[in-house]
C-alpha cells in the first residue's frame, strides 16, 4: 500500500511548466513502470479532480483541486497580506521586478512576484521551479544549508554562465556565505541579473529568498550597492515581520 502511495506522488512530480500533459504510456516509460499501473493511478487521480484528460490528446493535467489547495497554502503564508506590500515598495524604490523564492528540497519555487512597472522586464511565473545551483535567487538558499546538500546535486547548464563545476560552486557558494548577498548574470537566463539575500525561519534555517532581478543593461556595477541597500531594509522588514508572527498558525510553516 505504501508503495502505490509512494508511486502516485512520484507521479505528479513529471506534472512541470516544462511537461504539464502526460499521455499515460509515455508516463510509465518515464517512469519506468508499466502502463497499467500508471493508468489506473492517473484515472484515480482523475476521479478525484487531481488530474483532467482532455478528450481530444487523452494526455492528463492537473486539475482544479492543486488550485484550491494552492490557495489554502498561499493564505496560510499570508504573503499577500504581508510580504507583498514590502516588496511592492521594493519594486518602487529600485525600478526593478521582485520576487519571493522558496525552498523545496532542491529546487526553488517562485511563490510572489512584484512587476516592474518598465517596459522591458524579465518575466518569470509564480510556480515557476529551478534548481538551487542556478541563480542568486537560488544560490543564496543553498549556500546557507548543510554541504551534505551538495552530495546530490547534479550540474547542468542553463547558459554558458551556469557553474558547473561542483568545486567552483563550493567556492562561489562560500563567497556568498561570507558576504550575506548574492548577485549573478545570465546563470539561468541571458541577459538578466538577480540580487538576493536569504529568509530565515524562527530556527534561523533558510527558507526562502528574496530578489531584485530585471534586464542586466540596467544594473551597472554602481547600481549594485545602492540596490543592495534597499534589498536589506525590505528583507529586514520581512524577518522583523516574521519574527512577530511566529506563534501564528497563519505562519507555522514558515516557521518550522
Amino acid at each position: 500500500m505504501l508503495k502505490t502511495l509512494d508511486n502516485s506522488l512520484e507521479l505528479l512530480h513529471y506534472f512541470t511548466k516544462e511537461t504539464p500533459q502526460w499521455g499515460v504510456r509515455e508516463l510509465a516509460k518515464a517512469m519506468g513502470m508499466n502502463h497499467s499501473i500508471v493508468f489506473r493511478i492517473m484515472a484515480t487521480f482523475e476521479q478525484h479532480g487531481f488530474l483532467v484528460q482532455d478528450k481530444d490528446s487523452k494526455k492528463y493535467s492537473l486539475g482544479m483541486k492543486f488550485m484550491e489547495f494552492g490557495a489554502i497554502v498561499r493564505d496560510q503564508f499570508r504573503i499577500s497580506d504581508v510580504i507583498l506590500p514590502i516588496m511592492q515598495q521594493l519594486s518602487a524604490d529600485t525600478g526593478e521586478s521582485i520576487y519571493l523564492t522558496w525552498r523545496d528540497g532542491l529546487e526553488g519555487i517562485c511563490v510572489e512576484i512584484v512587476e516592474s512597472s518598465q517596459t522591458i522586464r524579465y518575466g518569470v511565473t509564480v510556480g515557476s521551479r529551478s534548481p538551487l545551483y542556478a541563480g542568486a535567487s537560488n544560490k543564496v538558499i543553498l549556500a546557507f544549508l548543510p554541504e551534505e546538500e551538495l552530495e546530490s546535486i547534479q550540474l547542468q547548464p542553463f547558459t554558458d554562465k551556469t557553474i558547473t563545476s561542483k568545486e567552483d560552486l563550493i567556492q562561489d557558494l562560500e563567497k556568498i556565505r561570507v558576504a550575506g548577498w548574492a548577485y549573478s548574470v545570465g546563470e539561468y537566463t541571458e541577459s538578466v541579473f538577480a540580487l538576493s539575500l536569504p529568509l530565515f525561519n524562527s530556527s534561523k534555517e533558510v527558507v526562502a529568498s528574496i530578489t531584485v532581478g530585471g534586464p542586466d543593461f540596467r544594473m551597472p556595477q554602481q547600481k549594485v550597492e545602492p540596490t543592495l541597500q534597499k534589498l536589506i531594509r525590505g528583507r529586514d522588514e520581512i524577518q522583523a515581520l516574521i519574527g512577530k508572527l511566529a506563534g501564528a498558525a497563519s505562519f507555522r510553516g514558515f516557521m518550522s
